[in-house]
């Protein structure tokens, strides 16, 4: 009986110790373990360096392998590995954006120079961030002349055009919003011109968005410092007041010293950095949009206010007048261009993607957008009619109420008007500097230094303060401005949509979005040479390398 269990356990040894018989037609090929990959985004800049890093730091080619283990027991033969190739490789990384992983990764593009660059070298961004970002871009000093506009349509046709422009910029916003994570392409587009070439291709888009989005960001800066310091003087007036014996500055030293502090400024490096910049750029221009509208109205009505609208006789010029009045209120509601740069530094999986709480920082941001516009609007048309001057609100507090108002109360707002002019600064400037590190870091296949990133940030802070005095009437030129940047805001955007989400032919979105893209670009066209008619027959104060 023992012999027999004995010759049983000697079987069961030699059955246990005997190869694995492997499946007809399945070769046995060993492979590389491979770490599942969290379910993020395509997000490059998750770290540091753009090189794939493994688990145990090996580089083949700029590409990081696994190390060969040793066996735990010497029992274990050592099985030949197979060649290592990019395509076996899964970058810890790199977001599938679906399931089964190797469909994700075969549509994945990598581009590992976004480690490197402002907008997306940190993605630790949240909703709270994207509604300071949002709402300091939403909301600027252009907004101030939004009562103008009101003088040539009338309190009907304005508060109609104010509602309708805001609506379908909100609609167009959340088409964005939406078009950041293409999960048909495996790529987030963290870029206003990114998106744009993916849909018109590199050349159209660049003649049809480059114009535009640049203007946006450098031109906006200029005039943000052709305005703030402005501001800045005139609240240096107020608190110095007429008693004052200092010899001022004069505009130039204005320009001058309101550049040198939004240089600085600009220094932080990258976009999550300034979310504290932000915030207090979004507090400050509440705060001067509610001060303003709040004053006028408790002043009342001028004497002898007038609110018909304001007609020349003749159909043709009213007509123009209308439109350039219409390109008014669409440059107030500029911004999009810098929608997809605050998502991208968000972080975005499957199971979270980062549209959900952009969608909420921007529905908080345009709610308090709407509280600050609206009343600025009607109140301010109702306060001054047809008498208010074509700088805007600010301009006619000071013309009208500058004896009736406290001292403080105007340099107060003032300061708010100046400190969100430097905050607004960072945020347009942004993606110039994004694009400017860019084409170093292609260039160079390695990160900007430092030194070369403040070189290139005074160049820009001074290019601007050029531009500023050598053409100081650029701010009086906001029909046309929101002319040209109107199919950024309100057109492109349903193009966008209609080629990566292909809605049904003959759908309710498909002829939303056609009817919107198409009335867009035939506004912009009027509104540019609406405005062009306007200035040309209306004359601006042209004072080249001559501010006043």
């Amino acid at each position: 009986m023992a012999m027999a269990t004995n010759e049983a356990n000697k079987k069961t040894m030699e059955i246990s110790s005997a190869p694995i018989t492997p499946r007809t037609g399945t070769p046995m090929v060993s492979s590389p373990p491979v770490s599942c990959p969290p379910s993020q985004f395509h997000s490059p800049s998750l770290t540091r360096s753009p090189l794939l890093h493994s688990e145990n730091g090996d580089e083949v080619d700029g590409i990081a392998t696994s190390k060969t283990k040793t066996p735990k027991t010497p029992r274990t033969p050592r099985t030949p590995r197979t060649p290592l190739r990019i395509s076996n490789l899964t970058p810890r990384f790199i977001t599938p954006l679906g399931s089964p992983v190797r469909k994700a990764l075969r549509f994945t593009k990598l581009d590992p120079h976004d480690a490197w660059l402002p907008i997306t070298q940190s993605r630790n961004g949240n909703k709270f961030y994207a509604a300071f970002h949002t709402l300091c871009s939403g909301i600027g000093i252009q907004a101030l002349i939004l009562p103008f506009s009101f003088t040539v349509l009338g309190w009907t046709w304005g508060i109609i055009s104010l509602s309708v422009a805001f609506v379908w910029q909100l609609y167009t916003l959340w088409l964005l919003v939406h078009l950041h994570e293409s999960v048909e392409h495996g790529i987030r587009f963290s870029r206003y011109l990114q998106l744009c070439f993916a849909t018109f291709g590199e050349r159209l888009g660049k003649v049809l968005a480059m114009f535009p989005i640049i203007y946006l960001s450098a031109g906006t800066c200029t005039t943000i410092i052709i305005l703030g310091a402005s501001t800045a003087r005139t609240f240096y007036q107020i608190i110095c007041g007429t008693t004052c014996t200092a010899k001022p500055m004069t505009t130039v030293e204005w320009y001058l010293v309101f550049t040198c502090v939004a240089v600085v400024l600009s220094q932080l490096p990258s976009l999550n950095s300034i979310a504290g910049v932000s915030l207090i750029g979004a507090v400050t221009a509440v705060g001067y949009c509610t001060s303003i509208w709040i004053t006028s109205v408790a002043q009342g009505t001028l004497p002898g206010v007038n609110y018909n609208p304001v007609r020349h006789g003749t159909s043709a010029k009213d007509a123009f007048n209308i439109l350039n009045a219409l390109g008014i209120v669409a440059f107030a509601f500029r911004g999009h261009n810098l929608i997809l740069e605050i998502q991208a530094t968000m972080p975005s999986s499957e199971k979270h993607p980062s549209h959900v709480p952009m969608w909420k920082g921007v529905k908080a941001s345009y709610a308090l957008i709407a509280a600050c516009l609206f009343p600025l609007s009607i109140g301010g048309y109702w306060a001054y009619g047809q008498m208010i001057p074509s700088g805007g609100m600010l301009t006619a507090l000071y013309m009208f109420h500058s004896q009736d108002v406290s001292r403080f109360v105007l340099g107060l707002t003032s300061l708010f008007v100046v400190i969100n002019g430097l905050c607004s600064f960072q945020i347009y400037g942004m993606p110039v500097f994004d694009d400017m590190e860019s084409n170093y870091v292609k260039m160079k296949k390695q990160p900007c230094p430092w030194w070369l990133r403040v070189i290139f940030r005074i160049l820009f802070g001074f290019i601007c303060f050029f531009i500023a005095v050598a053409i100081p009437f650029l701010s009086s030129l906001a029909g046309l401005i929101g002319g040209i940047s109107l199919p950024v805001t309100l057109a492109y955007p349903s193009f966008m949509w209609l080629k990566f989400k292909k809605p049904k032919k003959y759908g309710p979105s498909w002829c939303i979005n056609w009817f919107l893209g198409v009335l867009g670009m035939c506004l912009s066209a009027l509104l540019v040479a609406a405005s062009i008619y306007v200035i040309v027959d209306t004359g601006v104060n042209v004072s080249f390398f001559n501010p006043k």
